[in-house]
C-alpha cells in the first residue's frame, strides 16, 4: 500500500508540474532566458538558397549543429523493402542526449526509449545518412534544422507526445519523395500522434532538386491527448522563391500566410483557430494573422541585443547590401527571404557558414574581446559581472558546432549523383568540408564513433578538434595555416566535383552499381585523406606555435610573436608599466 501511495503522490506531483508549466508567465519568447545559456544561444543556423540563386542550379541548405555537448556521430541507413502488414516502431530520440561510449553510443541505444507507438510501415523506405537528424535521402530530399521555440504554454513534455523532431526527420527521410511529401508526412504524424516531448518549436529547411521550403512545427500544450480528437501539433510551411535566399537563426521565419496559394503555403487545420482560442490572435483587430507573432514572438534587433540576436540582420546585410537594412530594424520586421543580388556557389555557402560578422559593428574579434590575436571565439555567451548582464555577439560560426552540413540537391542527374551532403566535423572555421555523394552505400567507421569526454584518435571528429585546439591560442597566426589546408583539400574537392560527376554519369549509363561503387570509394578515400591531413596539421601547429613562439621548421629558428600596438598600450596602462631608462 505504501508503494502505491508513493506512486500516486509522484503522479500527482508530475501533473502539478505540468499544469504549472502550462499556466506559467507567457511573455515574449526568450524574455525570461535573455541571460541564460540554452537553445536560444546554443541553437543552429540554417542558410537556404533557391535553385535560381545558385551558380549551378543547386538547391542548397545548411545546418550548423551548434550544441557543444551533443552526440556528433553519423550513420548510414540502407534502403529497404517491407512485407505487407509490417509496423514501424516509434522512439523518443532526444537531440541533445549523449551516452558514455562504455554504455553504447546514442545510435546504439536509442531503441531503449520505445514510445509504445507503432505505425503501419510503407512497402519501401529510402536509404539516407543521418546525424542528429536525417540530412538527405536517396530521392534527394534534404534538410537543415534550427530550434525556434514557442510560447511556454504550448510546450508538451509529456509522453503523450509520441514524436520529437529527430524521429520526425528520420521518418521523413524514409518515406518522402519530395520536400512537399516530407512536410505532409511530418505534419500529419505530429497532428495524429502528438509532437513535443523533449522538443519545442522547430524549423526545418526542406529541399529537393526543384524547391525549398521553411517548415515550422510546434507542440500544442501538455494537456493534449489523442482521445481529444484535436491535432497534437500545429505547423506551417512557406516556400522560398527560386531566386531567393533566406536564413533561420533560431527565430520563427514565417509571417503572414496565404492558404489560398498552396504553391507557396501549407499548414495544419488549426493554424489560426488555435491562436484565436488561446488569445494569441484577435481576428477583430483588423490586423492580418502572422504565424511568428502568434506563436513565437521575439522582439529583438541586432543593435538592441548588442549583436546577440544579430544573425538575421547580418545575413540579409551580407546578401542584400543594396537594401541597406538597419541593425535597428526589429527582427520580426525583416523579410522572410530576399532576392539574391548575386548567385552563390556551394563554396560561397561554405564560407558563409564561417561568417563571424567581419566588417560589422558586432565583429567579436575586435579589441579586448578578441585579444591580441583577434580570436572571435572568446566570450561566446556574454557574461555577468557584479550582478549586471552583458551581451556579446552571437555569430554564425561559433566554436561549438558538432558538425556542419551543406546539402546540394541537383536536377538533371540521377539521384545518386545529383545529391551531395558536404560535411565538416567540429567548428567550421577550422574544419574541412568533405563530399558525401548520395550514391554512397557506406560511410567511414570514424564517423560513427567518439564523444566529447573521451579523446579517441579513431574518431574523425577528434582530428578536427585537435586542429581547433591548437588554433585558438594564437588565432590570427594559426588560422592562416588552416586556411591553406582548407584551400588544398576543401576547395580542390569542390573544383573536382564536375569531373567526378562526369565519370559517375558515364559509369551509371553503363552500370549503376559500378557508379555507386565509384562514388563510395571516392568519398571514403577523400574523407580518409582529409582526416589524416588534419591530424598532421594539428601536429604542425603544435610544433610551429609551441610555447607561444614561432618555430620555423625550414630555418630551424625560433621567432618572437608580434603583439599589436593597441594591446601593448593597454598593457602598459593596466599594469602601470614604466619605460626602461635610456642609457
Amino acid at each position: 500500500m505504501k508503494i502505491k501511495r508513493l506512486l500516486a503522490m509522484f503522479g500527482m506531483l508530475f501533473a502539478v508540474l505540468i499544469l504549472v508549466n502550462a499556466f506559467a508567465f507567457d511573455g515574449p519568447v526568450g524574455e525570461e532566458c535573455e541571460t541564460c545559456i540554452d537553445w536560444k544561444m546554443d541553437g543552429c543556423t540554417v542558410i537556404i538558397v533557391g535553385k535560381d540563386a545558385s551558380t549551378d542550379g543547386s538547391v542548397m541548405t545548411t545546418h550548423t549543429c551548434d550544441c557543444g555537448l551533443c552526440d556528433w556521430t553519423w550513420r548510414y541507413i540502407a534502403a529497404a523493402d517491407h512485407e505487407p502488414g509490417s509496423m514501424r516502431k516509434i522512439y523518443h530520440i532526444n537531440q541533445f542526449r549523449t551516452l558514455d561510449p562504455k554504455m553504447g553510443l546514442k545510435w546504439e541505444r536509442y531503441k531503449d526509449d520505445f514510445t509504445g507507438l507503432e505505425i503501419p510501415q510503407v512497402s519501401h523506405t529510402h536509404g539516407y545518412n543521418h546525424g542528429a537528424f536525417g540530412y538527405m535521402n536517396d530521392a534527394q530530399v534534404a534538410l537543415g534544422e534550427s530550434t525556434i521555440g514557442a510560447r511556454k504554454k504550448m510546450e508538451n513534455p509529456t509522453p503523450a507526445a509520441k514524436f520529437d523532431i529527430t524521429m520526425l526527420t528520420l521518418i521523413a527521410m524514409e518515406r518522402a519523395d519530395t520536400a512537399r511529401d516530407a512536410i505532409k508526412i511530418m505534419g500529419e504524424l505530429g497532428e495524429k500522434h502528438g509532437y513535443g516531448f523533449t522538443d519545442t518549436g522547430e524549423m526545418l529547411a526542406l529541399s529537393d532538386p526543384n524547391e525549398v521550403w521553411i517548415f515550422e512545427i510546434m507542440p500544442i500544450g501538455p494537456l493534449w491527448t489523442p482521445e481529444s480528437g484535436k491535432p497534437g501539433a500545429i505547423w506551417c510551411a512557406q516556400r522560398v522563391p527560386d531566386d531567393h535566399v533566406s536564413v533561420c537563426p533560431n527565430e520563427s521565419r514565417i509571417g503572414e500566410i496565404d492558404l489560398d496559394n498552396p504553391d507557396y503555403f501549407m499548414a495544419s487545420p488549426n493554424v489560426i483557430s488555435y491562436a484565436v482560442d488561446h488569445g494569441y490572435y484577435d481576428p477583430d483587430s483588423g490586423k492580418p494573422f502572422s504565424w511568428k507573432r502568434a506563436y513565437s514572438p521575439s522582439e529583438y534587433s541586432a543593435a538592441g541585443s548588442k549583436g546577440m540576436r544579430g544573425r538575421l540582420w547580418a545575413f540579409f546585410n551580407l546578401v542584400a547590401p543594396s537594401k541597406k537594412f538597419s541593425p535597428d530594424t526589429p527582427n520580426m520586421d525583416l523579410p522572410f527571404s530576399v532576392k539574391a543580388e548575386k548567385k552563390y556557389s556551394v563554396h560561397d555557402i561554405m564560407e558563409m557558414t564561417r561568417y563571424k560578422f567581419e566588417g560589422t559593428p558586432f565583429d567579436p574579434s575586435k579589441g579586448l574581446q578578441g585579444g591580441p590575436f583577434a580570436n572571435p571565439n572568446f566570450l561566446p555567451y556574454g557574461f555577468e559581472l557584479e550582478g549586471v548582464r552583458y551581451n556579446t555577439p552571437r555569430i554564425v560560426s561559433v566554436n561549438r558546432a558538432e558538425y556542419v552540413t551543406v546539402t546540394q540537391c541537383r536536377s538533371g542527374m540521377p539521384n545518386p549523383i545529383g545529391g551531395i551532403v558536404w560535411l565538416c566535423f567540429g567548428a567550421q572555421d577550422t574544419s574541412c568540408y568533405m563530399p558525401l555523394y548520395n550514391g554512397m552505400n557506406e560511410i567511414p567507421k570514424s564517423f560513427e564513433i567518439g564523444d566529447h569526454w573521451h579523446f579517441d584518435r579513431k574518431s574523425a571528429r577528434w582530428a578536427f578538434d585537435y586542429v581547433d585546439y591548437h588554433t585558438q591560442p594564437l588565432y590570427s597566426y594559426a588560422i592562416k595555416d588552416v586556411r591553406k589546408a582548407q584551400k588544398k583539400w576543401e576547395l580542390t574537392a569542390v573544383e573536382r566535383t564536375p569531373l567526378i560527376d562526369k565519370a559517375a554519369m558515364e559509369l551509371y549509363d553503363k552500370d549503376p552499381d559500378k557508379a555507386i561503387k565509384f562514388l563510395t570509394d571516392y568519398c571514403m578515400n577523400n574523407a580518409t585523406s582529409v582526416i589524416n591531413a588534419w591530424w598532421e596539421l594539428g601536429d604542425q601547429l603544435l610544433v610551429k606555435y609551441n610555447h607561444l613562439w614561432i618555430y620555423d621548421v625550414k630555418t630551424r629558428k625560433r621567432l618572437p610573436l608580434k603583439f599589436p600596438d593597441w594591446y601593448l598600450k593597454e598593457l602598459i596602462k593596466y599594469n602601470q608599466l614604466v619605460p626602461e631608462e635610456k642609457k
